[in-house]
Formats: C-alpha cells, structure tokens, sequence
C-alpha cells in the first residue's frame, strides 16, 4: 500500500478535477481519504471507487467548528499528506495544523486570489515550513516565485481529464435550435458567477456581459450566426443569471440559453467556436473545448496561455475588451481553414498535457519528492 492522502474538498458538487485524481490514485495503491460537504451528486461516485469519504462542511461562516473538527479529523486518519484544493479549505487547514509537521499540498485551482494583494498576502503568511504548493498553470507557479516562494516547494502540474471519453456525434444542438448547416454557432459554456464586490468586480468573472456585447458587433456584421450561452447560475446566483438573459436580450436577442447542462460534450460539437472570455481563470474551458478540435478564442488571462497559443492553437484578446473579442470571432469566421487548423493544434497539445495518466504520474512524484524529504529530516 501506498503512502495515506487526506484529500480536502469543499463541494460535493463540483470539483471533478479532484475526483478524477483521487479516483487514478486509488487505482496506484494510495489509502485516499476526502473531507468534504454531503448530499452533493458527487458523494457516491467517490465511494463507489474506494475513496473514503468524510463530511466536513467548509463554510467561512463555520470556521471555528471546521478547524475543530478538522482536527480531530487528521488526528484519527494520521494522513502521511493532507492535499487541499480549494483557497477556503487551504486556510482551515493551516489554521488547523498550525505546529503540525505533517506535509500540507495546496492545489491551486485557478489563480484569482493570487491576484488580489491581500489574498495573496494572506495565504502566503499563514503557510508553515511543512507547506507546499502545486500550481496548476504558468502563471501561477510564476507569482508564487515572485513572491518569495522556494521552487523546492512548488511543483507545477495540470489537471487531467479522462481524454478518451471526449467522442461524440455532432447534430444533436443545431436540431433541438432548428439551425440549418449554414447557420455558424458561436457558443460559450460557463456557469454564471455573480460579481464579487468585495473584490471590485462590476461584472462576472466569466465574461457572459462580454460575450453578448461581442456578439452583437458579429451578429450586425452576419445574419447567420447564432451565439449559445451553455451553463446557469453558480452557488445560488440566480438573480445574476435573470440579469445576463435581460441584458442579452436588450444588446443581442438572437443569443440562445440553454441553463446548466449534463450533455456539454455534445453540445460542444456543434459548436463553430468557441469562446471563454474569462477576466481570470485557470486552464478553464478551453482544454474542453480544444480537446474536442473545437476552433477556440480565450482572453489572455491566467492559465489560458498555457493551451491558447495566439495564432497557434487559437486567439487570444485582452479580458473586458468585446471588440477585440467580436474582431477575433470575425476573423476566425473569414478564415475557417485558420480557424480548422488551430484547434488541431491545440487538440495535440492538451492531449498532452492534460492527460490523466500522466498527471497522476506526475503527482505521484510529487508526493514522492515529499515524502522522501519527511524521511530524512
């Protein structure tokens, strides 16, 4: 057996990329335990493959009792690693572990509180000599080294996906819109997240408000282009997503919602482009999108640099700015050879990079590097 690995997730909703991981390691012999929240749809596939399940419901609002029953938690599973991949479970588990020498791993799963001064500041000084970090993008693992982190505790790793499961047929959304093979579909999929206005935002971070005004620009331009929003609201946001669908249909009727969807795969293949104007982000959508050969535009913030190669594997334009946005749309819808050729390009390239296997091998070594500095110390 393996070395024991306490997983740290704060949904039971979300969060496949920590599922897919511990399921891999499960499967190399490690004793994987998650502290998690119950009742979600994900509770019973992780048992279902030997992950022991634990309830802890992370929640701001109950820190003091999560820290506590954190707690007792490692000190009844003796975890050899405690793996934390949110920023919310990162912070109970320092606060919890503070004199503890056990090795703590933080997965970051995007880069957004990186890019908040305070955030940063935060997470950086809460950390112990036992902390290490696994930045899941360039930009990432970047600013942890700019701010002072040693590169024998930083690893840089992707997010693996299950890449041979992403065959599908196309034809299923143009026939439930009723489009015709001439009608160009320009989609973006991405659940809703309300601004957050303790960090500035004046519009989500998904882009939804910059996609439409981008649209509408295209669709002025081209009659038979059709924009699909695939994903509804995030955490409850469901006023916010009443707000996008009015303001789509005051800038850009023709803009089609289709809410949160089980079949995005399928959908996916009809898609002409696609888009993820994201003002932060991890690797986000686009390796969905390439991994499926579909032509695709992302903003140049975060992790998307790392797969979106502008002029490579796809374009890239600044966050917020829709005309940039609509003139890379336009562009790639006049040169469909272009646009044909980058997703081909990016679909070798997250292949590569994202491939479960070989991201699971390479957090194996990662928990190899650290245990071997446990047992000589």
């Amino acid at each position: 057996m393996e070395a024991r690995i306490l997983h740290l997730v704060k949904t039971s909703v979300g969060g496949t990329w920590a599922y897919r991981l511990m399921r891999e390691l499960v499967k190399k012999g490690f004793e994987i335990h998650v502290a998690m929240p119950l009742g979600g749809p994900l509770v019973e596939q992780y048992k279902a493959v030997g992950i022991i399940v634990h309830e802890l419901n992370f929640s701001l609002r109950y820190i003091f009792p999560n820290i506590s029953a954190l707690r007792k938690l490692v000190k009844d599973i003796s975890p050899d690693i405690i793996h934390s991949h949110f920023v919310l479970t990162t912070l109970v588990m320092r606060l919890a572990l503070r004199g503890s020498r056990i090795s703590r791993i933080f997965e970051i799963p995007g880069p957004l509180h990186l890019e908040s001064a305070f955030f940063r500041k935060v997470e950086i000084a809460l950390s112990q000599k036992c902390d290490y970090w696994v930045p899941t993008c360039r930009w990432s693992y970047e600013c942890y080294l700019q701010n002072g982190i040693d590169r024998s505790h930083l690893f840089l790793t992707y997010y693996g996906g299950d890449i041979s499961h992403f065959l599908y047929q196309k034809g299923k959304l143009r026939k439930e819109l009723g489009l015709t093979s001439n009608q160009k579909i320009v989609g973006m999929v991405a659940f809703m997240y309300a601004p957050k206005k303790y960090l500035g935002q004046k519009r989500g971070i998904k882009g939804h408000e910059d996609f439409i005004d981008a649209m509408k620009i295209v669709c002025e331009k081209y009659s038979n282009v059709v924009g699909v929003c695939v994903g509804g609201a995030w955490n409850g946001a469901l006023r916010y997503e009443s707000q996008i669908r009015q303001y789509a249909k005051k800038h850009c009727p023709s803009i089609r919602f289709l809410g949160t969807r089980n079949d995005v795969g399928e959908l996916y293949q009809d898609f002409d482009i696609a888009v993820h104007p994201s003002h932060s982000e991890n690797l986000g959508g686009a390796g969905e999108s390439l991994l499926l050969n579909v032509p695709t535009i992302s903003s140049n913030v975060g992790g998307f640099s790392d797969i979106v190669i502008d002029g490579e594997t796809g374009l890239t334009v600044p966050p917020r700015d829709s005309k940039k946005l609509a003139e890379a749309i336009i562009y790639m819808l006049d040169n469909p050879a272009f646009a044909k050729q980058s997703a081909v390009e990016g679909h070798k390239l997250v292949s590569r990079l994202c491939d479960i296997n070989n991201t699971t091998k390479e957090m194996v070594n990662i928990y190899h590097t650290i245990l071997s500095k446990n047992y000589s110390l």
